[in-house]
């Protein structure tokens, strides 16, 4: 049976992931280190992990399989899932596969280099999210929920 695991903390498309999941009959699992509010529906259950970094992910990632969809915007999170089998999906729409995670885990840390580094002193603070990003992640969710339903 499919599952959607939402990585909960700073996601912005929560209530467009549960939705589509509403509308698929699939249950949900909302995960956080906490200041989620329950949702009192039927297929959705809510997770409070304990504090500390990455035991949202930990705990998503050591349940998460063949069938399961994972919203995320953690890419070592999104590894983990691709490797059990699971898909994975940006807040953005952008599908995580088994073709694109190794380049986008070196970005990931490149990236962290780069940021360490500072070489221009510059901020951080990337773009904006968007009413485009949050229709393309409807769009990619309902199609990765209904890939996962097929399967």
């Amino acid at each position: 049976m499919t599952t959607l695991y939402i990585d909960a903390d700073a996601c912005p498309v929560r209530d467009e992931a549960l939705r589509v999941a509403e509308r698929h009959g699939v249950a949900v699992v909302v995960v956080s280190n906490g200041g989620i509010r329950p949702n009192p529906h039927p297929l959705v259950s809510t997770v409070i992990v304990s504090e500390g970094p990455d035991e949202a992910d930990r705990w998503i990632a050591e349940r998460a399989g063949p069938g399961d969809v994972v919203v995320t915007g953690d890419i070592p999170l999104a590894a983990r899932c691709i490797e059990a089998g699971a898909a994975a999906i940006r807040h953005n729409g952008e599908a995580f596969t088994q073709a694109n995670i190794g380049a986008q885990l070196a970005m990931r840390d490149l990236m962290a280099d780069i940021r360490a580094a500072n070489p221009l002193a510059a901020g951080g603070g990337g773009k904006g999210f968007g009413k485009a990003d949050r229709s393309r992640f409807l769009d990619g969710l309902e199609r990765m929920i209904r890939a996962a339903l097929r399967t």
